[in-house]
Parts: C-alpha cells; structure tokens; sequence
C-alpha cells in the first residue's frame, strides 16, 4: 500500500486535527492569564464581565465544534 502524501490526508485525519487544536485553543482561552485579564469589577448590561467572557468562549467553542463535526462531508 502506498504511503499517501502529507497534503493527502484524509478527511477523517484532518477533523480530528482541527478539533485538537480547537481544544488547545480553548484550553488557553479559559486559562488563568485570559481570566484574570476579564475579572473586573465592570458589568455589562447586568451582568459581570469575566462571567460573560466565560459565556461567550463556551458557546463559540460549542458552535465551533459543531460546525467542525457536521460541516465536513465524508
């Protein structure tokens, strides 16, 4: 059997790729740096900064990887 080239990967391979680096990107983005930069004592309409920040990453990695899951056909 051949050895297929690295540009030749199947779609399989790649998906599991993207969604590991989805997941160290979202690892950082909810990592003490990135939080403690959003713990303020600010709201926004209501509603405490970091808690929002925490809200919005999580549903982007949500949607993200559902995007990812789905998008790709076999």
């Amino acid at each position: 059997m051949l050895n297929p080239q690295p540009s030749e990967q199947r779609p399989e391979q790649r998906r599991g790729q993207r969604l590991l680096f989805l997941a160290l990107l979202f690892g950082v983005l909810l990592n003490f740096p990135l939080l403690g930069a959003f713990s303020l004592d600010a709201r926004v309409a209501g509603i405490p900064v970091l808690y929002l920040y925490v809200l919005l990453v999580w549903g982007a990695l949500v949607a993200l990887t559902g995007w990812l899951v789905r998008g790709i056909k076999n």
